[in-house]
């Protein structure tokens, strides 16, 4: 079924696609940190010593990210329920037209 996205759910597929590729490069530098784990050298040292902060701080700021993300979702959540429960024909009106729209634009394909 195709349909139109909406650009709040682009931007949350745009994020969550992010979210995976920060994941997936985290993974694969501790796989190489791994890998390397008995080479020696005081320059390697010192490198590998960087790498390890800056994918500490990464995984930090991806934690932040997620979290914020996450509540941010359901503040939104909640301020449509209420919304939803203070003005329910309101609510409908809404919901029927923008049925109505996406139903005249998937018609015209």
């Amino acid at each position: 079924m195709n349909r139109a996205m909406s650009a709040s759910e682009l931007k949350e597929l745009s994020r969550s696609r992010l979210m995976t590729d920060v994941k997936a490069v985290v993974a694969d530098a501790e796989d190489y940190l791994a890998a390397t784990a008995g080479q020696s050298g005081e320059a390697y040292a010192a490198a590998r010593a960087k790498l390890e902060r800056t994918l500490d701080e990464v995984r930090a700021q991806a934690a932040a990210a997620t979290r914020a993300v996450n509540e941010k979702t359901r503040a939104v959540a909640r301020a449509t329920d209420t919304y939803a429960h203070e003005n329910p024909w309101e609510a409908v009106a809404v919901g029927a037209s923008i049925g109505l729209l996406l139903g005249w634009l998937i018609g015209r394909r």
